[in-house]
């Protein structure tokens, strides 16, 4: 079985003059990375390896929910998922490391609510409900899939088996 994690990056600032692929965390990006990391540690959810857009904002979300997890966790910086369509998304996830059971992507809407809804369209009702209405940064989709190699991830395959929001948490 293989267990896809999908973090939205954390709330990012808009500062003046700067470009969207150097935008930083806001103060609440911040705050809400390492709690998510630390969800994510709680829930048994540690990765065995992350992909991460090369955009800052994703990056500093990396560099806050790393520490968190209570274990080491080898990542790779993707410049392919900064902003990308799912394709492009799936594409990084079928090339990841095969040994690797939990999969951590850190990147972007709208390509993750798209990518999680074409993947996981199984899963709790209310669940699936939340993660169509809105996907709000520092959102986690957890799909589960039978398989056993990245490779055969494909639209269909996975089940929802949770979307955790930094609001959703005590």
């Amino acid at each position: 079985m293989k267990t896809l994690l999908l973090l939205r990056h954390a709330k990012s600032a808009w500062p003046d003059g700067v470009a969207d692929h150097d935008r930083p965390l806001a103060e609440r990006g911040r705050r809400d990375a390492p709690r998510m990391g630390a969800y994510m540690a709680e829930a048994g959810l540690e990765p065995d390896f992350a992909l991460v857009s090369s955009a800052r904002r994703t990056q500093e979300t990396w560099a806050l929910v790393a520490p968190a997890l209570g274990k080491d966790c080898p990542s790779q910086t993707v410049a392919s998922i900064y902003e990308a369509e799912p394709g492009a998304i799936l594409a990084a996830i079928h090339a990841a490391p095969q040994e690797c059971g939990t999969l951590l992507v850190i990147g972007h809407n709208p390509g993750f609510e798209d990518l999680a809804a074409m993947l996981a369209p199984a899963g709790d009702a209310d669940t699936l409900a939340r993660l169509r209405a809105k996907y709000p940064t520092a959102g986690l989709a957890v799909i589960r899939f039978d398989g056993e190699r990245w490779a055969d991830v494909a639209p269909g395959a996975g089940r929802l088996a949770a979307f955790v929001t930094p609001k959703s948490l005590p």
